[in-house]
């Protein structure tokens, strides 16, 4: 019996080394090893693959204004046209301020070379016409009413007809520097509202994109920016309207005080050509 015991214990301890070989599994072998250019591409197809699944497209300028609403394209088309106005003002406004100016230039360099009225007469009539010219003509035209009075060579008349002619020469400054400063109500009108105008078209866009936002219930930036974005382009074209209208406006403004500071020069020296000139009649 011993030895039967023995010989049962022995092949037990033999057959459990056996069973456990059998149940290890074998690694499998090992596949090939992907090249960096593989990997690369896998990578770039995955973040493709994700940026499409979030929304996320690239959106130029142009696709934002085309998806515009009703409300932000109209005030887009009004500052649009806005902003065109202003810059064809800007033309304007330099081919005008640059013509007075030259043209008062040529004139004052001609009436300083006449010593009497009638002498200053017959130089200005060769001139072209002008603002400046015109004001010449109103206060001749007073002197020439004056002295079909006889009113010319009499001190105590003086005075009166000082008065007369510059009331005649401010009368026509005011007609040729309101001449020079048309539209400039309009260019300030402009500069003022324009930003207001593109608020109220941003404003107005966010609203939609809040709407937006609670109709798809989704707060995902890919889908809010958009219309975010299109509605900012009101504000944007507010700004670019408003900043050369108020740079035009300016410029014009300047202009108009330096000619108005030289007609005013002119209108000096007239009158003192013609007093000099009656003291001279008047012996």
């Amino acid at each position: 019996m011993t030895l039967m015991n023995s010989l049962l214990m022995f092949a037990q301890q033999g057959a459990a080394p056996a069973a456990q070989g059998a149940t290890t599994p074998t690694p499998a072998p090992a596949g090939p090893t992907p090249s960096s250019a593989e990997l690369e591409a896998a990578k770039q197809r995955g973040a493709e693959a994700q940026a499409e699944a979030a929304g996320q497209n690239d959106v130029s300028m142009i696709e934002l204004f085309v998806h515009l609403n009703a409300v932000e394209m109209g005030v887009m088309i009004i500052l649009g046209l806005c902003a065109i106005y202003a810059v064809a003002l800007l033309f304007e406004k330099i081919y005008v301020m640059r013509k007075a100016s030259k043209q008062t230039k040529d004139f004052l360099a001609s009436f300083r070379k006449a010593n009497s009225v009638e002498e200053a007469e017959a130089v200005v009539r060769k001139l072209p016409n002008s603002g400046i010219k015109s004001m010449f003509d109103a206060g001749m035209a007073e002197v020439r009413r004056t002295q079909d009075l006889g009113l010319y060579t009499m001190r105590d008349a003086r005075d009166h007809t000082m008065q007369r002619v510059a009331s005649a020469m401010q009368s026509r400054q005011n007609e040729h520097l309101e001449d020079l400063g048309s539209s400039m109500t309009f260019l300030a009108s402009i500069g003022a509202n324009a930003p207001f105008i593109g608020l109220f078209g941003t404003v107005w866009g966010i609203m939609v994109a809040f709407v937006g936002i609670a109709k798809t219930q989704t707060t995902s930036l890919a889908v809010v920016a958009p219309g975010i974005a299109g509605a900012l382009l009101a504000t944007a074209a507010g700004l670019a309207a408003a900043i050369p209208a108020v740079l035009i406006y300016n410029f014009a403004a300047k202009q108009i005080s330096k000619q108005a500071q030289k007609l005013e020069d002119f209108s000096a020296e007239f009158i003192a050509l013609v007093s000099r000139d009656m003291d001279r009649r008047a012996g």
